[in-house]
């Protein structure tokens, strides 16, 4: 189990984090970017999950400039609540908190980022344009396809449902194409497929992606 920690980005502002810990040496650090339900407690488990596979892990709350303490489910409210939130953050605020998660785990050698829903809309922004990231994992990321002018400066791995009807396969492949650099896989599964407190959790696509993104981090990161 990790621990909620503070943050103060770049710009003063003090943000909190939950932050988890390997048993050993980590293999370096990874920040993980929350999907629009804040820092609840699947965005904990899956820091938790990579500080079990040896890294130190930073899940900022990104939410905090616009309302503290956001830790919701998935319920219609939940969805609006977070939705309204999403509608407030904007991506330059993202990448300072950002930016101070990274630096938070900086001393564990090489930095990666992943994120999850409009997680993976800021990692995918962050790729292209914070520094000092040695990989980037976008899971289902809601924007990425309207976003293609941004060039990541360090590798990048993608996942997507198939099934997603906010993120078209047609999007997908224009991604593809625009960013023929970039890993992409698709899996038979709709959004938040990866999220086991959804109705749309895909044990087996979760379990694929997971296996391919730790195979990412190993090659990148350490």
């Amino acid at each position: 189990m990790g621990r909620m920690i503070e943050l103060t980005a770049s710009d003063g502002f003090t943000l909190s984090a939950y932050r988890a810990e390997p048993s050993g040496t980590p293999r370096g650090g990874l920040v993980v970017a929350q999907e629009i339900f804040g820092v609840n407690s699947h965005i904990k488990s899956v820091c938790d999950g990579y500080a079990d596979d040896g890294y130190r892990v930073v899940a900022p709350a990104l939410f905090d400039r616009y309302e503290r303490g956001v830790d919701i489910g998935y319920s219609a409210q939940d969805i609006a609540h977070g939705r309204a939130l999403k509608g407030k953050a904007t991506l330059d605020a993202a990448l300072l908190d950002l930016a101070a998660a990274r630096d938070a785990v900086g001393e564990s050698g090489k930095v990666g980022m992943v994120g999850y829903c409009w997680g993976g809309l800021v990692t995918w922004v962050s790729a292209a344009r914070l520094a000092n990231l040695a990989c980037a994992i976008c899971y289902y990321g809601g924007g990425m396809t309207d976003a293609l002018g941004e060039t990541p400066k360090c590798p990048v791995m993608c996942h997507f449902g198939e099934w997603d009807q906010s993120i078209p396969v047609a999007g997908v492949d224009r991604l593809k194409a625009a960013h023929p650099d970039i890993e992409v896989f698709i899996y038979p599964a709709d959004h938040g497929f990866n999220c086991d407190q959804r109705g749309a959790y895909d044990a087996i696509s979760a379990k694929l992606a997971r296996e391919r993104t730790l195979e990412f981090l190993r090659d990148n990161i350490g």
